[in-house]
């Protein structure tokens, strides 16, 4: 049976990664939380990473953890790139040394947003805060490594546990008359569940060598829902679909400009990703964000 080592499990996608790589091989959780010490690793502290994976020896490490307050990270710079920049190559290091592959999971904000249309995997970076360049080092840590891997790139991830927008919009929804909401930010809005189950659904088609599966396919995919909408629009759409709205006190959802709401971390105008490579190479049919919206409220 495939021994499938998992990070992150507190995490949006680490929780959904649970259950989906269940029917793939025994998946057992490291992180900071984990009680036992053997299984204790912090991605800040190199050595817990090189000891957890030296003792489970794992044919698969799979990485969904990572350093994600976007504008704190602008203010421990330090950390944001010990987590998601240094860990990400002593996981690839320690993959190859125990002969495990490594799926591993980045952004779109390693992207500047000065593009018009949806960005391409050869697309070149060039991001524009602390916590897009400290990515973008955990890409480029595991690529120098040769170690075989997929690098999968999401966007605007949300879901029904953990701090995300949808959950801080229905918050927000309940407390107040009026949100103002950025309308010049454009991205595609992806359930942490469906990154789950595509995963899965890709290491699926490698169950019989899943080494060798990696080997063919190593590189860099953007996995995010089709189609493109604003933060505005994404939080329309929420109290337009939200299947309790008697519990809302809003009364008007107001545009404003990303100006008219300044933050410590830079975003991206426009970070929405080509996922045809994806579809091609691994036959994903990945949903809109409307459809999936709609399925997490009901």
């Amino acid at each position: 049976m495939t021994t499938i080592l998992l990070t992150g499990s507190t995490g949006q996608v680490g929780w959904e990664l649970q259950r989906t790589l269940m029917s793939l091989g025994e998946v057992i959780i490291a992180g900071r939380e984990v009680s036992s010490p053997g299984l204790r690793m912090d991605l800040a502290q190199p050595d817990t990473i090189r000891h957890v994976i030296r003792e489970v020896q794992p044919d698969l490490i799979v990485n969904p953890a990572a350093y994600t307050a976007v504008d704190k990270a602008e203010t421990e710079p330090d950390l944001a790139m010990a987590v998601n920049g240094t860990a990400p190559g002593v996981i690839a290091e320690e993959a190859k040394l125990v002969g495990a592959g490594v799926i591993h999971y980045s952004t779109d904000y390693v992207f500047n947003g000065s593009q018009a249309k949806p960005y391409t995997e050869e697309d070149e970076p060039d991001p524009q805060n602390i916590y897009g360049k400290t990515k973008l080092a955990g890409e480029k840590a595991i690529q120098a490594v040769d170690v075989p891997h997929l690098i999968l790139r999401t966007s605007w991830v949300y879901g029904l546990r953990g701090k995300n927008f949808l959950l801080t919009m229905l918050k927000l929804g309940r407390e107040r008359e009026e949100l103002k909401v950025v309308d010049d930010q454009v991205g595609a809005p992806t359930w942490s569940r469906m990154i789950a189950e595509s995963t899965a659904q890709i290491l699926s088609q490698g169950t019989q060598d899943t080494i060798s599966f990696l080997s063919s396919n190593s590189g860099i995919y953007h996995i995010t829902a089709t189609n493109q909408t604003s933060w505005y629009g994404f939080a329309k759409a929420i109290f337009e679909h939200d299947s309790n709205p008697s519990q809302h006190k809003l009364k008007k959802l107001v545009p404003i400009s990303s100006d008219q709401y300044p933050t410590p971390a830079k975003r991206p105008a426009y970070s929405s990703l080509d996922t045809g490579k994806i579809s091609r190479i691994f036959g994903l049919a990945l949903p809109s964000w409307q459809i999936n919206l709609e399925l997490v409220l009901k």
